[in-house]
């Protein structure tokens, strides 16, 4: 049984979810908690080899079933390398990025069956989703402008038609999972994002001592 606690954080590009997985952990490390800090994709020796092939621009032949699949091939091996073992031992696990983004970029933006979708990542998953996810919603044109690059990678190259659909379908998801997803505004200043994550962070740890 699962004994600590599991967060994500989402959203598109450029929206701050670095800055914000960094400012999470200061605070939880400061409060006592171990935390276990991930990427997805990414995370592993595997993870980061997979992760260099999707994000590779020369990649453009990269078939969308393909893609969803290598996504799926690093976060198997992320939860059962890093994430599982994490919980297990008590500790909070902060995930920059995991399954909201493939039913967002598969299955919302590269129209890939969501129910297919869903059922392969509970079976790479084994069933493991986080307690709670934090989406930082923003505009795909600030999101790229802020990264100063619209093609630094792959995955960023793809356009801003592409980008939107992925933001509405990250929205669509909050919609349909208001208890797990909490929406917040990435154009508001880091700080005051950063309060907000802690507020409802404060809310998750009171019903649980994953530090105990």
């Amino acid at each position: 049984m699962k004994k600590g606690i599991f967060i994500s954080i989402e959203g598109g590009e450029g929206a701050g979810k670095s800055t914000q997985v960094k400012l999470l952990e200061e605070s939880l490390t400061t409060l006592g908690y171990r935390v276990t800090v991930t990427y997805d994709p990414g995370g592993t020796k595997i993870g980061w080899k997979i992760r260099e092939i999707l994000l590779d621009k020369e990649h453009k032949e990269l078939a969308p079933k393909t893609e969803l699949l290598l996504y799926l091939a690093s976060r198997s091996q992320l939860v059962s390398q890093v994430i599982k073992p994490a919980l297990e031992e008590g500790k909070v696990v902060i995930s920059d990025r995991f399954h909201h983004s493939t039913l967002a970029y598969q299955g919302g933006a590269r129209a890939l069956d969501v129910t297919l979708v869903q059922q392969i990542n509970e079976f790479a998953t084994e069933g493991i989703l986080p307690d709670i996810t934090f989406l930082l919603d923003l505009p795909p044109e600030l999101g790229l402008e802020r990264k100063g690059s619209y093609d630094e990678d792959r995955m960023e190259g793809q356009g801003i038609e592409f980008h939107e659909k992925v933001r509405q379908a990250f929205l669509s998801l909050a919609s349909e999972e208001p208890e797990r997803i909490v929406v917040l505004d990435a154009n508001q200043p880091v700080k005051q994002i950063s309060t907000s994550i802690n507020q409802h962070m404060k809310a998750l740890l009171d019903k649980h001592s994953p530090a105990d």
